[in-house]
Order: structure tokens, then sequence, then C-alpha cells
């Protein structure tokens, strides 16, 4: 699955170059246009992810609140009529899903960087724009070559410990890591010379910030480590101790992940050389992007492993295989969800990097366009007063108002109302795809226990459920309800920028970061170790399935379930989403807002 994502990210990335260059549209101008296609794939990635999400955890949570909770049946059972919409949901929501969102970021990174790369390259001797364009398709592609082999290097013997097969994923993804880092360099040092070589230190900053991420978001989820086994004990006294631990157990994970970006961002800003050219620090931060995104051919194959692993289990569940199977599809399964919350925290740390590289390109498009509208004779004075600094530019130069850094009073209130509302909209977008999930969970838990009590002879084996019908439920439920999240990440930065200008459009790019970055980062490991406390527990731990403990642990892990695999995972899109539609719509916008300011001067 990875090498198919990243693969197909390549091959229509040079594909609609191609188309570009047939049009006659110079190489430098082809990245800042490609935009659109992000665009394109924000979209699907929203629509497989959230609606995905909604899918697989409103089949989920209805199984487990009347199967395992109220009836007291196992896990897949094939008596729950839940069942076979939860594995279906399993790959709707967690291969496709993360599929989409990863495909998103890859090619998101890579065109972002080579935006702000051909932009980098206006204001430095010795650089062209083609060549700055070059490095980032090519860190990629040395990526695909780079995870075909390290997925060589996975090897196992038939009885391996959970430990060695975890260790053994991780050797295939170093191997991965340290094999693109050096074709890199050789590739920068030849095509650039030893002057540049700062750009090859941002894209590895950004490697290593992918693995360190990747560490201690499974040493906070994976039952393996302290934090998720003291979870479990909190299961002893109830279920809300074990829910009040899970969210003090996600906050406390947060600091190290934003600390992670933090010094990448500095780190690729200052290694490339951004002290003396803006322009090229903001290229290194794409390059970091786009570094810790060149292994995904092998990083996604990891991520993936948990939902098949699921699968396994649900299929051995239902077939009555000898139940030695299912517990070895449930040591597979825990092996599954860390790398699964492993890839979560890959995925939340590469949407970061990839909306700061998306953000900075958003201000390039800025400067561009109130250049051409300028030109144009289609902006008013009062208009020119607001964006003073850029006009006077533009008024005496022609294109040197792309090397000019920007600066933006934070006291502006326009800034202000724009770091406000994109704080908040993490948190309603969040609150829309929980209410959305706990509406469809809702109705497949009053279709379960209709089955139950109308057919009697389902709990006893004898009567067959009606699987279709709840297949239908999280299907209708996961096109009604994503609507309104949707929509909300489409038209807010548009009006945003209608009403109040690009200025506000950035702090609301920026305010949404912070808070979404964070509280992605918190759903995501909350719900990874609410999963794992609870099988551990029902490996032996604390009595085992069906004490006490354990239900206790499976409502920590019905919370848990949308925070993980619906909200989390969907604030990433909704971020890369807005930063790609502001971009795409900033000329609509400058104009509306111009004419806004007439009106109300």
């Amino acid at each position: 699955m990875g090498i198919v994502v990243v693969g197909l990210g390549l091959l229509y990335l040079a594909i609609w170059w191609q188309v570009l260059k047939l049009f006659g549209i110079p190489g430098e101008e082809i990245p800042p246009l490609m935009i659109t296609f992000g665009m394109g794939a924000s979209f699907m990635a929203l629509f497989a992810r959230l609606g995905g999400g909604i899918f697989t955890k409103a089949a989920d949570v209805g199984a487990d609140l009347v199967g395992k909770i109220e009836a007291g049946i196992p896990e897949d059972d094939p008596r729950n009529p839940a069942t076979i919409a939860d594995n279906v949901g399993d790959n709707v929501g967690d291969v496709a899903g993360m599929g989409a969102d990863l495909y998103e970021s890859y090619i998101g990174s890579i065109i972002a960087a080579m935006a702000l790369g051909g932009t980098a390259s206006l204001e430095i001797p010795g650089i062209t724009a083609m060549q700055a364009i070059q490095v980032p398709i090519s860190i990629a592609s040395f990526g695909v070559l780079c995870s075909i082999l390290g997925t060589l290097v996975v090897r196992v013997k038939e009885d391996a410990s959970q430990k060695v097969l975890l260790k053994a994923l991780r050797r295939g993804v170093y191997f991965s890591t340290i094999l693109v880092a050096a074709l890199s360099f050789l590739f920068i040092y030849y095509t650039l010379g030893a002057r540049f070589l700062g750009i090859w230190g941002a894209m590895l900053v950004g490697l290593v910030a992918g693995n360190v991420i990747g560490y201690f978001t499974e040493y906070y989820t994976s039952d393996n480590y302290k934090p998720t086994r003291s979870l479990s004990d909190q299961a002893l006294t109830g279920p809300g101790t074990i829910i009040i631990g899970g969210l003090s157990l996600g906050m406390l994970s947060t600091f190290v992940p934003v600390i992670t970006v933090v010094i990448t961002t500095l780190a690729a800003f200052y290694l490339s050389g951004g002290i003396i050219h803006p322009g090229l620090g903001l290229y290194g931060i794409g390059l970091s992007a786009v570094g810790m995104l060149s292994t995904l051919g092998i990083t996604l194959a990891t991520d993936a492993y948990g939902p098949v692993a699921d699968n396994a289990g649900g299929i051995a569940e239902m077939a009555g295989l000898d139940p030695e199977v299912r517990n070895r599809t449930d040591a597979l399964d825990s092996l599954g969800n860390t790398t699964a919350a492993t890839g979560k925290g890959f995925a939340i740390g590469s949407a970061a990097l990839t909306t700061l590289a998306l953000l900075a390109a958003y201000v390039d498009k800025i400067k561009e366009t109130i250049t051409l509208l300028f030109k144009s004779s289609r902006v008013s004075g009062v208009f020119e007063s607001f964006y003073s600094g850029l006009v006077d530019i533009a008024r005496n130069g022609s294109g040197a108002i792309k090397n000019v850094s920007m600066s933006i009073n934070i006291l502006d209130p326009r800034i202000m109302i724009g770091l406000f509302l994109g704080g908040v909209l993490p948190f309603v977008f969040s609150a829309l795809s929980m209410r959305a999930v706990g509406r469809a969970a809702g109705d497949m838990v009053k279709e379960v226990r209709r089955q139950f009590k109308e057919k009697p002879g389902i709990l006893a084996g004898i009567d067959k459920p009606d699987y279709a019908t709840c297949v239908a439920i999280s299907t209708r439920g996961a096109q009604r309800e994503m609507i309104a999240p949707s929509v909300l990440a489409i038209i807010f930065p548009i009006l945003i920028g209608i009403l109040f200008g690009p200025f506000t459009v950035i702090a609301l790019l920026a305010g949404s970061l912070v808070s979404g970055f964070i509280l992605a980062v918190l759903m995501a490991n909350s719900g990874g170790a609410w999963d794992n406390a609870k099988k551990y527990i029902e490996r032996g731990a604390h009595g085992g399935k069906g004490s006490d403990p354990h239900k206790a642990a499976i409502v920590g892990d019905t919370v848990g379930d949308p925070f993980k695999d619906t909200s989390g995972p969907s604030i990433n899109i909704l971020l890369k989403l807005m930063s790609m539609v502001s971009i795409v719509f900033v000329t609509v916008c400058i104009t509306l807002n111009n004419l806004v300011i007439q009106i109300f001067k």
C-alpha cells in the first residue's frame, strides 16, 4: 500500500507537470498552479478520513456497547449484527483514510517546497528556479527507491515474538531513512554544490523528526511502556478514572511532538540560511516536510499493518477457528495498534510541517496577487492603506515584491480576530465529527438491540443477523454527518478572506495550526492508550476478560475510538485543506475584500 500511494503521487505530479508544460507555461510558474491539484487531493482525503472515520466508529462503538457490554459476547462474534460493518470500517477508515491523508501530505509538501524553492531562487545567486524545484521531487523519488529496499530487510522467523516483530519493522524504516539521507546528500552536493548543503541539513532534520515523533507516540500508547500500563491500573477503580487518566496522558503526550516541530522548524530555517535569505529558510522548512515524508512508502506499510491484523482476528472469530489462532491475531493486533498509533503521530507531525510550508506559500501568493491587482488598477485608495508596504513596492518595481519580507503586527485587530477564530476552529470541527459518530453509533445501537429483541435466536446461534442493515446505517450516517464539518473547512477561510482580508487569513491558519496540532496529538494518543490498555487487560492483567476492570477499559476504549480514528486524524486534513483553499482563492478574496473595504470606508 505504501509504495502504491507514493508511486501514484509522483506519477500524477509528473503527468500534470508535462500537461502544463504542453500549454507553454514556464517551469518556474508550474508549482503554484499545482496547488489546485493538492486541493483536490485534500477534498478526497477529507471525505475518506472523516467519512471513513464516522463509518468505522459508528459500527465499532455500536458493536462494543451492545455486543460486548450488554450481551457479553466476544469482539467480532458473528452473532453481533454490527460485526461486518465494523470489519469493513477498519478498511474504510484505517486503510483508505490513512492512505488518503498521507497522500495529501506527501504531494502537498512536495508542491509547497517546489513553489517556495522557485521563489527563493529569485533572491539567491548560484541557484536557478528549476534547480530549486528539482530538489524536493528528487528527494521524494529517492524515498520511493529506499522504501522498496527497506522492505527487503524486514525479515523475522516463524516463532518471532511481538518485540522481535516490532524491531524488524523499525529496522526497515531506519534503513530507508539512512539511505535517503545519503542519496539526498550526494544529489544536493553534486547538483547545487557545497554552498547549499544547509538545505540537506533541513531535509535531514525532518527525517529525524518523523522518527522522534513516532518513537514518543509509541512510548505513550504501547502497553510495553509505563504510561499505558499505569492507565490500565486506573481501570481498577472504574470507567471514570480511566477516562480521566487517558485524557491526562494525551495532554502530557503533546509536549514532545510540539517541541520536536519547534526545533525542526527553527533548525530547518537557520540551517538553510534563513538569517541572510529568509526565502531560503522557508524553502528549508518545506524540505524538512518533504524529508519527513520521503520514507512514506515503508512508513505507511507499517501503519496499514494494524487494520490487516485486526481483520484477521475478526475472520478467525467469525470462522470459529481454534482459540490459539485468535490469541495470535490479538497479539498481532496489539502490535498493529502500536504501529497505527505511531502512524497517526507521524501523520500529525507531517501535517504540521506541511501546513507551515503551505502557509509560507500563501504569503508568497499574497505578494504576487497584490502586485497584479495594483498593476491592473483594481484596488482602491483605502485598500492601499491596508497593504501600504506591499503596494509601495508594487508601485516602484516589478517582481521585486517576492523578495520582500512581510511583517504582521500581532496587535492589529484583524490579526487578533484571525488568531482567535483559527484557535477555535479545530475544536468546532472535532465537536461536529464527534457528534456525528455519536449520532450514527446511536442508530447502530438501536438497530442491534432491535435485532436481538425481535430475533432471540441470534444470541443462541440459531438465527442469522441482518448484517446489511447495519452496513447501510454506517454508510448513511457517514455521508450525512460529514457535510457540516466539510463545509466548515472549505467555506470558512474564504469567508474570512473576503470580510477581513488575507492578513486575517494568515492569522486564521496560524491559530488553527497551533491549536489543531496539539488537539490532534492529544486525541490520537489518548485513544491509542485507551485501546491498548483494554487489550493489556484482555491478555490477563487485572482479572482479564469479563472482569470489572475490563468493563471499565471497554468504556474508555469506546470513548477513545472516535478520538483516535475520526476527530484526531481528520484535524490533519482540516489544517492542510484550509491552507490550500486559501492559496487557490486568494485572488478572489483580495478582490472582494477590496469591495468590502470600499463599502465600509
